[in-house]
């Protein structure tokens, strides 16, 4: 596991804004299980090709499954000019807050 300290900015599943641009980093099969209704996904190792879709006049608000991939993510984007939140926990901690998900299959959605 890896430890970012201070440097990166967070926050909890409970306080990220109801008109948040989310962006889900998580892989593809991860994503079809369950994810946020509003989120938008550019899996982590797209994220150099797809970054000029991600907005730079708002936060972003960055989401994994448990918040280390998105940690990474968060600080690469705000070295790179955005302004970037990680949310504590991920998916995760997004599931258990019983916080709104759906699955790509109509399946009830689950965090894997």
């Amino acid at each position: 596991m890896m430890f970012f300290g201070e440097d990166v900015p967070a926050v909890a599943v409970t306080d990220v804004p109801q008109d948040a641009y989310l962006l889900d980093v998580r892989e593809q099969d991860e994503w079809e299980a369950g994810h946020i209704p509003t989120a938008v996904h550019i899996p982590m190792g797209e994220l150099s090709d797809r970054a000029a879709e991600i907005p730079r006049d708002r936060d972003v608000y960055v989401i994994c499954r448990s918040g280390v991939r998105s940690a990474q993510v968060t600080v690469a984007l705000n070295n790179a000019g955005w302004r970037a939140r990680n949310i504590d926990g991920g998916m995760k901690e997004w599931a258990g807050a019983g916080l709104a998900m759906v699955a790509e299959s109509g399946a009830a959605p689950r965090v894997i």
